[in-house]
């Protein structure tokens, strides 16, 4: 059974970083292209970023510039390295693979 777990949320000011992390059990991890989503007007679940099996990225323009994802294999796990937060960041945010979606972790960014 495969499990998609996220984490490394909080609440940051304005122009600050966060890391989120999401961990899949149950696959081989190393198979799969890993998807960041998250709420988007007129959309339950908007892409964010994506990595590849092979690594090659590709990000949605609001994020361009900011965000990172990437991922380690060994251990199961892919990141989305946040940086320059927006207020307009604020959004659960999602972790996608292998059909499968966590429970979503809470990015908040405000003063």
């Amino acid at each position: 059974q495969v499990q998609v777990v996220e984490s490394g949320g909080g609440l940051v000011q304005p122009g600050g970083s966060l890391r989120l992390s999401c961990t899949a059990s149950g696959i081989f991890f190393s198979n799969y292209i890993v998807s960041w989503y998250r709420p988007a007007p007129g959309k339950p679940r908007d892409l964010v970023a994506r990595i590849s099996v092979i690594g090659v990225t590709n990000y949605a323009a609001s994020v361009k510039g900011r965000f990172t994802i990437s991922r380690d294999n060994g251990k199961n796990t892919a990141y989305l390295q946040m940086n320059d937060l927006k207020p307009e960041d604020t959004a659960v945010y999602y972790c996608h693979v292998a059909d499968t979606w966590g429970q979503g972790t809470q990015v908040t960014v405000s003063s």
